[in-house]
Protein backbone atom coordinates (compact mmCIF):
# COMPACT_ATOMS: atom_id res chain seq x y z
CA UNK A 1 0.00 0.00 0.00
CA UNK A 2 1.51 3.33 -0.86
CA UNK A 3 -0.11 6.76 1.11
CA UNK A 4 0.50 10.34 -0.72
CA UNK A 5 -1.18 13.04 -1.61
CA UNK A 6 -3.98 13.04 -3.76
CA UNK A 7 -4.11 14.26 -7.73
CA UNK A 8 -6.83 15.72 -9.64
CA UNK A 9 -7.00 12.11 -11.42
CA UNK A 10 -7.72 10.59 -7.69
CA UNK A 11 -11.21 12.60 -7.38
CA UNK A 12 -13.28 9.90 -9.15
CA UNK A 13 -11.74 7.02 -7.23
CA UNK A 14 -11.98 9.42 -4.08
CA UNK A 15 -15.77 10.06 -4.13
CA UNK A 16 -16.47 6.44 -4.84
CA UNK A 17 -14.30 5.81 -1.52
CA UNK A 18 -16.47 7.97 0.35
CA UNK A 19 -19.29 7.32 -0.63
CA UNK A 20 -19.21 3.40 -0.31
CA UNK A 21 -17.38 3.97 3.63
CA UNK A 22 -20.41 6.10 4.65
CA UNK A 23 -23.10 4.92 2.41
CA UNK A 24 -24.29 7.85 0.81
CA UNK A 25 -22.88 10.72 -0.64
CA UNK A 26 -22.74 13.96 1.84
CA UNK A 27 -19.13 13.02 2.62
CA UNK A 28 -17.97 12.90 -0.83
CA UNK A 29 -19.99 16.56 -1.80
CA UNK A 30 -18.41 17.69 1.36
CA UNK A 31 -14.68 17.00 0.37
CA UNK A 32 -15.87 18.16 -3.26
CA UNK A 33 -16.71 21.68 -1.95
CA UNK A 34 -14.21 21.88 0.44
CA UNK A 35 -11.58 21.07 -2.10
CA UNK A 36 -13.37 23.69 -4.68
CA UNK A 37 -13.39 26.37 -2.56
CA UNK A 38 -9.97 26.22 -1.37
CA UNK A 39 -10.62 24.67 1.91
CA UNK A 40 -8.04 21.80 1.56
CA UNK A 41 -5.11 21.58 4.08
CA UNK A 42 -4.09 17.90 2.67
CA UNK A 43 -5.67 15.10 1.43
CA UNK A 44 -4.13 11.63 1.35
CA UNK A 45 -5.11 8.82 -0.20
CA UNK A 46 -4.25 4.94 0.41
CA UNK A 47 -3.36 3.21 -3.27
CA UNK A 48 -3.31 -0.77 -3.58
CA UNK A 49 -4.26 -1.49 -6.93
CA UNK A 50 -7.10 1.40 -6.72
CA UNK A 51 -7.41 3.79 -3.82
CA UNK A 52 -8.92 1.90 -0.85
CA UNK A 53 -8.51 4.63 1.73
CA UNK A 54 -8.83 8.89 2.15
CA UNK A 55 -8.18 11.34 4.73
CA UNK A 56 -8.99 14.92 4.88
CA UNK A 57 -7.75 17.73 6.33
CA UNK A 58 -9.65 21.34 6.02
CA UNK A 59 -9.03 24.68 8.21
CA UNK A 60 -11.41 25.82 11.36
CA UNK A 61 -10.69 28.24 14.01
CA UNK A 62 -10.84 28.68 17.85
CA UNK A 63 -13.06 31.59 18.75
CA UNK A 64 -11.36 32.75 22.35
CA UNK A 65 -11.47 35.50 24.22
CA UNK A 66 -8.30 36.73 22.48
CA UNK A 67 -9.24 36.47 19.62
CA UNK A 68 -8.89 33.54 16.70
CA UNK A 69 -6.51 30.78 16.86
CA UNK A 70 -6.12 28.79 13.79
CA UNK A 71 -6.41 24.53 13.96
CA UNK A 72 -7.30 22.32 11.40
CA UNK A 73 -10.33 19.61 11.22
CA UNK A 74 -9.51 16.31 10.53
CA UNK A 75 -12.02 14.14 8.32
CA UNK A 76 -13.96 12.59 6.70
CA UNK A 77 -11.65 9.37 7.08
CA UNK A 78 -13.07 6.92 4.76
CA UNK A 79 -11.81 3.59 3.40
CA UNK A 80 -13.22 0.79 1.22
CA UNK A 81 -15.96 -1.54 2.87
CA UNK A 82 -14.19 -4.22 1.37
CA UNK A 83 -10.79 -2.90 3.02
CA UNK A 84 -12.18 -1.95 6.37
CA UNK A 85 -10.06 -3.03 9.93
CA UNK A 86 -7.11 -3.68 7.66
CA UNK A 87 -5.02 -0.74 9.27
CA UNK A 88 -5.67 1.42 6.28
CA UNK A 89 -7.49 4.18 7.82
CA UNK A 90 -4.96 4.04 10.76
CA UNK A 91 -2.15 4.61 8.63
CA UNK A 92 -3.93 7.42 6.88
CA UNK A 93 -4.56 9.64 9.88
CA UNK A 94 -0.71 8.53 11.18
CA UNK A 95 0.43 9.59 7.94
CA UNK A 96 -1.86 12.64 8.40
CA UNK A 97 -0.81 13.74 11.67
CA UNK A 98 2.86 13.82 10.45
CA UNK A 99 1.80 16.02 7.79
CA UNK A 100 0.30 18.42 9.69
CA UNK A 101 3.30 18.43 12.08
CA UNK A 102 6.37 18.84 9.76
CA UNK A 103 3.28 21.76 8.29
CA UNK A 104 4.09 23.67 11.19
CA UNK A 105 0.50 23.14 12.24
CA UNK A 106 -0.09 22.86 15.84
CA UNK A 107 -3.66 22.01 16.30
CA UNK A 108 -5.77 19.35 15.22
CA UNK A 109 -9.87 18.36 15.93
CA UNK A 110 -11.79 15.23 15.10
CA UNK A 111 -15.68 14.57 15.58
CA UNK A 112 -15.49 10.66 16.60
CA UNK A 113 -15.24 7.51 18.82
CA UNK A 114 -13.15 8.28 21.78
CA UNK A 115 -12.02 4.60 21.63
CA UNK A 116 -10.23 5.56 18.10
CA UNK A 117 -9.08 8.59 18.22
CA UNK A 118 -7.81 8.40 21.84
CA UNK A 119 -5.17 6.03 20.43
CA UNK A 120 -3.80 8.80 18.05
CA UNK A 121 -3.53 10.93 20.99
CA UNK A 122 -6.06 12.96 20.56
CA UNK A 123 -8.20 14.31 23.59
CA UNK A 124 -11.67 15.17 24.91
CA UNK A 125 -11.58 18.80 23.69
CA UNK A 126 -13.95 19.45 26.15
CA UNK A 127 -10.92 18.98 29.26
CA UNK A 128 -9.20 22.26 27.27
CA UNK A 129 -12.34 24.46 27.75
CA UNK A 130 -12.83 23.75 23.74
CA UNK A 131 -16.01 22.76 22.35
CA UNK A 132 -17.56 22.34 18.85
CA UNK A 133 -20.64 24.49 16.98
CA UNK A 134 -22.42 21.25 15.92
CA UNK A 135 -22.64 19.72 19.63
CA UNK A 136 -21.37 16.39 18.86
CA UNK A 137 -22.09 13.66 21.76
CA UNK A 138 -20.20 13.91 24.95
CA UNK A 139 -16.67 13.03 24.79
CA UNK A 140 -16.98 12.28 20.61
CA UNK A 141 -15.06 15.75 20.00
CA UNK A 142 -11.28 15.59 20.31
CA UNK A 143 -8.01 17.96 20.04
CA UNK A 144 -4.71 17.26 19.51
CA UNK A 145 -2.23 19.43 19.94
CA UNK A 146 1.12 18.78 18.20
CA UNK A 147 3.27 21.79 19.40
CA UNK A 148 4.65 22.35 22.74
CA UNK A 149 1.85 24.67 24.69
CA UNK A 150 -0.37 25.32 21.71
CA UNK A 151 -3.27 24.67 23.20
CA UNK A 152 -2.61 27.58 25.55
CA UNK A 153 -5.20 30.14 25.81
CA UNK A 154 -7.15 28.35 22.48
CA UNK A 155 -10.62 27.73 24.67
CA UNK A 156 -13.07 28.41 22.52
CA UNK A 157 -16.12 27.62 20.23
CA UNK A 158 -14.59 26.08 17.15
CA UNK A 159 -16.03 26.62 13.64
CA UNK A 160 -15.63 24.72 10.64
CA UNK A 161 -15.57 26.08 7.04
CA UNK A 162 -19.26 27.49 6.03
CA UNK A 163 -18.85 24.00 3.54
CA UNK A 164 -20.31 21.57 6.90
CA UNK A 165 -23.37 23.62 7.19
CA UNK A 166 -24.65 23.01 3.37
CA UNK A 167 -23.95 18.99 3.44
CA UNK A 168 -26.58 16.82 5.23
Amino acid sequence: MIIRQENPADIPQIKQVNTLAFGRAAEAELVDLLRANGHATLSLIAEEDLIVGHVFFSPVCIHTPGGLVPAQGLGPVAVRPEAQRQGIGSALIRAGIEHMRQAGHTILVVEGSPAYYSRFGFQDASLFGIRCEFSPPPGCFMVLSLAPGALEGAHGLVCYSPEFQLVG
